[in-house]
């Protein structure tokens, strides 16, 4: 069963400990903390203190944002230093800040190489390394994509509509790289950049979760991200769209996740 779940991102003006209420309200399930602003890398202690919060709450962590981009010299280490912390068995990252139709050869090449040194240091930790699907980025179609997964074994990836894709076209997309999809970013944009609440586009959303709910090994996490003006009141809302694009009942998630916080704290 898909998990609904919240990026931290998508809230960056409020605490984490707010995110974490607002998210639990909302009958949400998971969180991926963002490491810009609410778990910044190396910092064990606040990922420890974040991750205590969320459970607290009845979440769970599902994965650790990061913004690692697989530079020759950039380290990992403090990355998964803090996903350790939080008890995320999941990191995204991304590939390079070239697009794949740009990068020359010695790019991906050594994009390829260091990508394979990053699996290989988080898995001695226990924790899975995923592609952010995106411009700008060696995983920025699903052709890229595909080919970067095939030359470094371990990777998954996550999805996202692409920028402007039509609603046929971005599902033709996600189904290219469905088998090794393990979490989507949700939300809503149509034309190019412009923010819509998450319903508003449900040409998309239902087929999308149609097709990876029948699938052997459907993505694990689905994530809201990027709500209208970034505005924390469209949160319960658009949680309850995602609960039922899953199939879920919005009202008894809400009510059961209530029930779980007030019985943590008797």
């Amino acid at each position: 069963m898909i998990r609904p779940g919240l990026c931290s991102v998508t809230f960056r003006q409020l605490a984490a400990e707010e995110v974490v209420a607002r998210a639990a309200s909302a009958g949400l399930e998971v969180i991926e903390w963002g490491g810009d602003v609410h778990v910044p890398p190396g910092d064990a202690e606040r990922a420890a203190e974040v991750a205590a919060a969320t459970t607290d709450a009845g979440l769970a962590v599902c994965s650790y944002g990061s913004y690692f981009r697989a530079e020759a010299d950039e380290a990992l280490t403090p990355i998964l230093d803090s996903a350790t912390a939080l008890a995320a068995d999941r990191v995204r990252i991304w590939a390079g800040r070239t697009g794949s139709a740009e990068a020359s050869p010695q790019h991906y090449a050594q994009i390829v190489a260091r990508l394979r040194d990053a699996v290989a240091e988080a898995s001695e930790c226990g924790i899975a390394l995923a592609l952010e699907f995106h411009r700008r980025t060696l995983a920025d179609t699903p052709a890229a994509t595909l080919r970067l997964l095939a030359d470094v074994p371990g990777l998954s990836t996550y999805w996202q509509p692409s920028v402007d894709a039509p609603d046929e076209v971005a599902l033709a997309e996600y189904e290219q790289v469905a088998a090794h999809t393990s979490a989507v970013h949700v939300f809503s944009w149509w034309p190019f950049d412009t923010r819509l609440r998450l319903a508003e586009r449900a040409t998309l959303w239902h087929p999308l979760f149609a097709t990876a709910s029948a699938q052997p090994a459907p993505p694990r996490d689905a994530l809201l991200e990027f709500v209208v003006d970034d505005d924390p009141a469209l949160l319960p809302a658009e949680a309850a769209a995602l609960l039922a694009l899953l199939g879920r009942d919005p009202s008894v998630e809400s009510s059961d996740r209530a029930t779980g916080r007030d019985a943590g704290r008797r």
